[in-house]
């Protein structure tokens, strides 16, 4: 037991004013007069050791008073171990999670409210003269400030849901910071959470002597919640009168089952049920939607689930561009290979241009989707280097040499470009005898995908020769396992090679309508770098644009409703990379213009689903891993919860205990002296 003002306890020297008294008072005699002797007889002796010991019982009960009043006033306690209570005023720091996690149920309140109540709780605890922060999840530079009590209830009342999920190390420092700038001696900090594993990483919080730190853990009552965590294509492009998978990944963080919730998706404003899904627990369920997209533009997407309490998850937007229609470029020298053009005749979406190579415009090979090489002889070096920038920023490149290609030209495109060599040709006749399902060019193509299915043969071909640093994808391969066409990833673009020549003497490809045609259509459709369709807030990255400005200077611009800001703005190559440095806070669509009348593109934001995941430290967890940095209050605690605060915090204290104390030891006394009283002589008189 310790004593907060210990010189008091120079006024246990006043006990020697009851021995005193007891002293002067108690030896006094009392005389009484007997009219008759006889009358003796009849009075009850008290012998002298009874009156003693009333005498003392009554000099204890007066002691034990004064005593404890003593003690009272010395304010004693027990102190904590590792505790430290000084003098004087308080500096506080409260941090206060707002994060979604927040939004469960704890009883009959969120947890959110439980945390606001707990914070209310604490400030009240303390001295008009304390000095308090109020910290969350946003780590606002205004709350960087110590308050007075009043201000500090008010910015607790202020304080609602947000996407912000912080480190608790960062949040200590934070309070670390604020508690160093204030001018009071006794610091203490308070971090009141649902301490969820994926964003409370407490074996960080390193021990700090000049303050002391409290975990305020708060549990909810049901651990429920099921989420939409993610949504994406099948193809990296979305093509329109097509059957476009989108697929969807729904993730259960509760501990029980969770059946017939209903799934729905709102297109352009229009809105498409999909069904009711049974999820178990802890598991993650996938489902596949088909749209088939009559229009081109912008499409604005929401998926939309039913799940209570936790909210912010359940819905999953997304944004996609369906382009007017796809350009194939067919470059040759003497002539074009009519099956490129035959190929998509019927088809409005894709229009082909075909160009003798003597003509081509290098400014506008990024505007094509597809470039076909159609038997060109050789390679110019300029030629090379356009095509080399155009596949590493995304673009397509089907080759179909020559009989009469020149290998030094090629060979040295593909080594740049990572790809297998070509080797002279060979005149023999090959079967392709294998078709890749698995890759996109082939994948969900045929409904049958039988053995009896024509194939390619070729009757004179340029061996591929294998290179150790050459990542190919092998789509047509030959009976003894070499290449017919293959496929290699360049950067954010596609290579795709053909070891045939194209014309109808060299091999049947172009005549093969069942491998042409899809191959040709996929090859377009495919992309190296697949279009985002979501990005999450308050995370740090860029936005990837296309769009393009007149003017140098022009300034873009990023807006929602009211909302508009100009965001980082640099170019890379043909991209326009646009910076949010956290100027974004909400989820929703965003869009990018120069001004409102002309909206160039459309972003689909949505909160980070880290807050989704229902894993979080026990008490015992806590109490287990605290190793003296931090102390433990249970934010579960019923009634009175500021004075437990205090307890754990300057420790337990006893004054009241001894104030009543003082108060029974008094009443003692006075019964003592009341109700112990030596009988007087009864008289009878006849």
């Amino acid at each position: 037991m310790s004593f907060l003002y210990p010189s008091f306890l120079w006024a246990l020297l006043a006990l020697i004013i009851p021995v005193i008294i007891h002293l002067f008072y108690f030896r006094r005699y009392k005389t009484v007069y007997f009219t008759n002797l006889r009358f003796l007889k009849e009075v009850k002796e008290q012998t002298n050791s009874w009156q003693r010991l009333r005498n003392l019982l009554v000099l204890m009960a007066r002691m034990l008073a004064l005593a404890a009043l003593v003690f009272a006033f010395a304010q004693p306690y027990w102190q904590k171990a590792g505790g430290k209570t000084e003098l004087g005023n308080h500096d506080v720091s409260i941090f206060f999670d707002n994060s979604y996690s927040m939004s469960a149920e704890a009883e009959d309140l969120r947890l959110l409210e439980k945390a606001r109540r707990r914070a209310e709780e604490i400030v009240a605890a303390y001295g008009p003269n304390d000095r308090i922060q109020i910290l969350s999840m946003d780590l606002e530079g205004r709350d960087q400030r110590l308050l007075s009590k009043e201000d500090a209830l008010q910015r607790i009342r202020e304080i609602q849901l947000s996407y912000q999920v912080q480190d608790m190390q960062r949040v200590f420092n934070r309070q670390k910071q604020a508690l160093e700038k204030g001018e009071n001696k006794k610091k203490q900090a308070f971090i009141i959470s649902d301490f969820q594993k994926n964003s409370s990483d407490l074996a960080k919080i390193e021990a700090d002597t000049q303050l002391q730190l409290s975990l305020v853990p708060l549990e909810a009552a049901a651990l429920k919640n099921v989420a939409i965590d993610s949504a994406w294509f099948e193809a990296p492009v979305q093509g329109l009168n097509q059957n476009n998978r989108l697929f969807v990944k729904i993730r259960n963080y509760g501990q029980t089952d969770q059946n017939k919730l209903r799934l729905s998706l709102q297109l352009n404003g229009e809105n498409r049920p999909i069904g009711s899904l049974d999820v178990p627990a802890n598991s993650a369920i996938y489902d596949t939607i088909s749209l088939n997209l009559n229009k081109t533009g912008w499409y604005l997407a929401e998926l939309q689930l039913t799940d209570f309490p936790i909210e912010f998850d359940n819905s999953y937007r997304f944004s996609f561009y369906v382009k007017e229609k796809l350009e194939l470029l067919e470059l040759y020298e003497d002539q074009p290979l009519n099956a490129v053009a035959a190929a998509f005749s019927d088809d409005d979406y894709f229009e082909v241009k075909s160009k003798a190579i003597s003509q081509l415009d290098y400014s506008k090979l990024p505007q094509n989707d597809l470039i076909i090489l159609s038997q060109l002889s050789k390679l110019s070096s300029g030629l090379q280097a356009e095509l080399k920038t155009y596949v590493e920023e995304g673009g397509k490149l089907l080759i179909l040499p020559s009989r009469s290609a020149k290998l030094e030209d090629y060979n040295n495109f593909l080594q740049q470009l990572g790809a297998n060599r070509l080797q002279p040709l060979e005149q023999k006749e090959r079967k392709v005898v294998s078709i890749n399902y698995q890759d996109f060019i082939f994948s969900d193509v045929y409904e049958n995908e039988s053995d009896r299915m024509k194939l390619p043969i070729s009757q004179a071909n340029f061996p591929l020769s294998k290179s150790a640093r050459a990542a190919e994808q092998q789509l047509l391969r030959y009976r003894d396992g070499s290449s017919f066409l293959g496929k290699y990833k360049v950067k954010d673009g596609f290579l795709y090679l053909c070891s045939a020549p194209a014309d109808s003497e060299s091999s049947d490809l172009s005549k093969n309508g069942e491998v042409f045609v899809p191959m040709l259509y996929r090859m377009a459709l495919e992309s190296g770098k697949r279009q985002q369709i979501a990005y999450i807030v308050g995370q740090d990255q860029n936005l990837e644009s296309e769009a393009q400005a007149q003017q140098q200077e022009t300034a873009f611009k990023l807006g929602s409703g009211q909302l508009e800001f100009i965001p980082e703005q640099r170019r890379l190559g043909n991209r326009l990379l646009l910076g949010l440095n956290n100027q974004l806070q909400e989820a929703g669509f965003y869009q990018l213009y120069l001004n409102k009348e002309e909206v160039l593109e459309q972003f689909a934001f949505n909160y980070n689903r880290r807050e989704s995941a229902l894993e979080f430290y026990s008490l015992e967890e806590l109490e287990s891993s605290a190793d003296g940095r931090y102390s433990i209050i249970d934010g579960n605690y019923g009634q009175d919860f500021g004075s437990l605060v205090l307890e754990e915090t300057e420790g337990a204290s006893l004054w009241k205990y001894f104030l009543i104390l003082a108060l029974l030891f008094l009443l003692l006394e006075t019964l003592l002296l009341r109700l112990w009283q030596p009988q007087t002589p009864k008289t009878n008189v006849s």
